[in-house]
């Protein structure tokens, strides 16, 4: 595989999980990384304290007003990439079962704060960049065929269907737009039971987002680059 040149990244939600990890691959290859975290004492902080190209920002995606603030900060910022992880998942099975406020904070959490950072900070995203957001495949309405889940569900949903808006009336950006559905992933948020570990996605996470750049248009691909039916 050919070596990619070093680049920067706007990676918000980089705490722990899958967000921690991408931050510490993209550092591996010598990418200069801005990662958000919302608490002051996290495992990004130690990785800063080894990574002198890793910017820390406080930020907690379901507060307009921290996003616009951290919009404000970067304003004279290019990125190659701004990609969001943030999210939530726990939630009951039925949707029956589901409290307003859950479902209202699942919604909030993972469907309309990732596109209001979208509209905050997609353009520090150089032309040539990637603007990307990790969705799931359980947000495929065309893949739902055992149900479950429901809420989380419907806020994957909601987000693809809020991104896609964006890029319909952001026809004509040359940015890359990536909707990314990582597979079910043994993390705090994935679970003890899911059959794929950090360390066997990341890396293939990392090539699916790389290979965007350059390619305008919105995609909802897999883990593995494949297109995931909407």
């Amino acid at each position: 595989m050919a070596t990619r040149a070093p680049g920067s990244i706007l990676l918000i939600g980089a705490s722990r999980g899958l967000g921690l990890a991408l931050a510490e691959a993209f550092l591996e290859r010598d990418w200069s990384v801005v990662a958000t975290a919302r608490s002051v004492v996290s495992p990004l902080h130690a990785l800063a304290s080894d990574h002198p190209t890793l910017e820390i920002e406080m930020l907690d995606i379901t507060d307009g007003e921290q996003v616009r603030a951290l919009a404000e900060r970067l304003s004279d910022r290019r990125f190659d990439c701004l990609f969001i992880n943030a999210g939530v998942a726990d939630a009951p099975a039925s949707i029956a079962d589901t409290p307003l406020d859950d479902f209202t904070r699942l919604m909030a959490t993972n469907a309309w704060a990732p596109v209001q950072v979208v509209e905050a900070l997609g353009d520090r995203v150089a032309p040539s960049g990637v603007i990307g957001v990790m969705s799931s495949g359980q947000g495929s309405i065309a893949n739902n065929n055992g149900g479950g889940v429901d809420a989380y569900r419907a806020s994957k949903a909601a987000l693809n269907m809020l991104i896609r808006g964006y890029a319909a009336r952001h026809t004509g950006d040359p940015r890359a737009m990536l909707l990314l559905a990582p597979g079910w992933i043994r993390t705090d948020l994935g679970g003890p039971d899911a059959p794929h570990t950090i360390e066997d996605s990341i890396p293939k996470l990392v090539e699916v987002i790389l290979a965007q750049k350059g390619r305008p248009g919105l995609r909802y691909l897999d883990r593995d680059g494949r297109p995931v039916p909407w």
